[in-house]
């Protein structure tokens, strides 16, 4: 099974007209930045090319799409962010630059903090993506920790006071 018939099996619900990720996702086969949105999106439609499209976004798993448990005020085109599930089996919850604090509204904060703290216990981070800026989320604080390159894994640390983020280049990972 390829990958985009993997992420198609996985869905519990479809995207609708939701079109956030077209935004907030960079697809580089269409060269598309991440924050910008894509010219194959036809607002209230979808993606005009859905059945070709690239493999960048054929395997990006909007985590909403495929867990039931989340409600429809985390579909990303309400909540204003999108989550995501990384090769690691870590959170990503990347930002509209448009509502930078729209992860800190109920409920998604609390929720977001729980996952967080199984992140910690688990050693898989959730990561917050502001633009081209990467933090920890952490149960009661946030790390930041720069840019990161594709490949890039975060490592929690824990001083027995408090967490440290170590970023590991991809070619040390």
């Amino acid at each position: 099974m390829d990958a985009q018939a993997a992420n198609q099996t996985a869905n519990v619900r479809s995207c609708g007209s939701c079109t956030m990720c077209c935004k907030l996702i960079e697809a580089p086969e269409l060269n598309k930045p991440a924050h910008v949105w894509c010219g194959n999106v036809k607002k209230g439609a979808g993606c005009s090319v859905h059945a070709q499209r690239p493999l960048s976004c054929a395997v990006f798993q909007c985590f909403w799409t495929f867990n039931p448990a989340l409600s429809d005020e985390w579909r990303p085109d309400r909540a204003r962010f999108i989550v995501s599930v990384e090769n690691g089996g870590g959170l990503v919850i990347t930002l509209d630059k448009g509502q930078p604090t729209a992860w800190r509204r109920e409920p998604y904060h609390s929720q977001i903090r729980r996952w967080a703290e199984l992140g910690v216990a688990n050693r898989k981070p959730v990561l917050l993506a502001n633009g081209d800026r990467m933090s920890v989320i952490l149960p009661n604080d946030e790390l930041d920790i720069g840019a990161l390159r594709p490949g890039d894994q975060v490592e929690l640390e824990h001083d027995g006071l408090r967490f440290h983020a170590r970023v590991i280049p991809a070619a040390a990972a």
